[in-house]
């Protein structure tokens, strides 16, 4: 079965990233505050050869290698062999292993591994959303002021005009509490889970968001555009939900590009 593979994969890759941890690790600048590691990079290959060899006749989308394998195969793996590179590179025990599956282009499997919590979360389209094979669902909060959501910042905070801070300090005052985590394919599963009751983050790659938007979606939520258009993982922005608070978000989000208090 696709899912048991994908499952049997990040595991593998999460065992990389632990033994990376104690062992030591090396670093790379990709940009500014964009990092790179061995440990990425050995994860991603794991994955890679391991989908070539089980699948030659797939193409792959990785974050470090980026596109490989036919390029007119219907059948697409999205793969972020370390999603929270820079909680890893600094040893804050929040990352985890990101893989996708579609089928011309529908999204139709996803696996996102906590390798430090040892959590396995996991959708298959249509037949729901699982923890550790145990089924999950979307939180019943209803209102924003009883709600706790998560965020996150673009690479490039530093220097462009759309880095979300207006949009946190809107919703900071009108929630009990927005965190930022550092993985956003993790915290679309906090989501799913009923942990978080919702997430939003712009300046966002494929392999950021594709797992985990599954997921949310089969554990009962809501996943749009930040403006509540149709979700792909091309669009580079999401905003999940557990539902109830889909449209007050949307409503929010746009009150702060607005300005409004």
């Amino acid at each position: 079965m696709l899912i048991e593979f994908a499952k049997d994969i990040a595991y593998a890759a999460g065992r990389v990233l632990r033994d990376t941890l104690v062992e030591g690790l090396s670093v790379e600048h990709k940009g500014e505050i964009d990092l790179v590691t061995d440990a990425d990079r050995a994860a991603e290959a794991l994955i890679v050869e391991a989908i070539q060899h089980q699948f030659p006749d797939h193409k792959i989308l990785a974050e470090e290698e980026g596109a490989v394998g036919p390029a007119s195969s219907t059948s697409q793996w999205v793969v972020d062999p370390l999603d929270g590179t820079t909680n890893f590179a600094h040893r804050f025990p929040y990352f985890s292993v990101s893989t996708a599956f579609l089928q011309d282009d529908e999204l139709l499997l996803g696996v996102v591994y906590d390798p430090m919590a040892d959590e396995m979360y996991t959708a298959v389209r249509g037949e729901g959303a699982w923890l550790n094979d145990h089924p999950i669902a979307v939180s019943y909060t209803d209102t924003l002021q009883r709600s706790l959501l998560a965020t996150g910042f673009p690479y490039n905070v530093a220097s462009t005009d759309r880095d979300n801070v207006e949009e946190y300090r809107h919703l900071v005052r009108r929630t009990q509490g927005v965190l930022r985590l550092g993985s956003a394919a993790l915290d679309l599963c906090q989501v799913a889970a009923g942990r978080l009751d919702g997430f939003w983050e712009f300046e966002l790659k494929p392999w950021d968001t594709a797992a985990g938007a599954l997921i949310v979606q089969e554990a009962g939520g809501t996943v749009t555009t930040l403006d509540g258009k149709t979700f792909s993982i091309e669009s580079g922005e999401v905003l999940a939900s557990n539902g109830r608070l889909h449209d007050p978000l949307i409503q929010a989000l746009e009150a702060s590009r607005h300005g409004e208090c």
